[in-house]
């Protein structure tokens, strides 16, 4: 089922937040939720499990799908003192990072936390994760060949 958007097509906040807690290094995001100052209470709903998801992939990205494996996911839940409830997922074992994406729901759903998990959680790690994307892209693009120059040299 395809997530649900904002009126202009784009991922709603919340989807975005989620995203980028999910892909980022977990000690990273458990270096950056401890520099924040006191956070509200918080009981676990779901204290986090390790479990398994099925993969699925599509044939040729876009043609029928099909189950391309299992892979080791964790997720919690938890409800803050004042009511929100949050949930993370995460690819992987780490429970840790399960439970501070899980908080990070919750408080985003607070409006006077909003812009300060913005600017001390997420705009960092957003900002590091495309350093990563750009870099990844430059090593690729230096080893990219075109192969209808090579070919016009060959003589073909």
């Amino acid at each position: 089922m395809p997530f649900a958007t904002d009126p202009s097509g784009q991922p709603t906040r919340r989807q975005r937040w989620l995203s980028i807690l999910a892909k980022a290094p977990a000690e990273r995001l458990d270096a950056l939720w401890n520099g924040l100052a006191a956070t509200p209470a918080y009981s676990l709903l779901r204290r986090p499990e390790i479990g398994l998801v099925m993969v699925k992939g599509r044939v040729s990205g876009s043609g029928a799908a099909f189950c391309a494996g299992e892979m080791t996911a964790t997720r919690a839940a938890v409800r803050l003192s004042t009511g929100e409830i949050g949930f993370g997922y995460v690819g992987g074992r780490s429970t840790r990072q399960a439970e501070i994406i899980a908080i990070v729901d919750a408080l985003g759903q607070r409006a006077e936390w909003q812009e300060r998990l913005e600017m001390a959680i997420v705009a960092p790690l957003a900002a590091e994760a495309e350093a990563r994307r750009r870099l990844i892209a430059s090593r690729s693009a230096a080893t990219k060949v075109e192969f209808f120059t090579v070919a016009r040299e060959a003589g073909a």
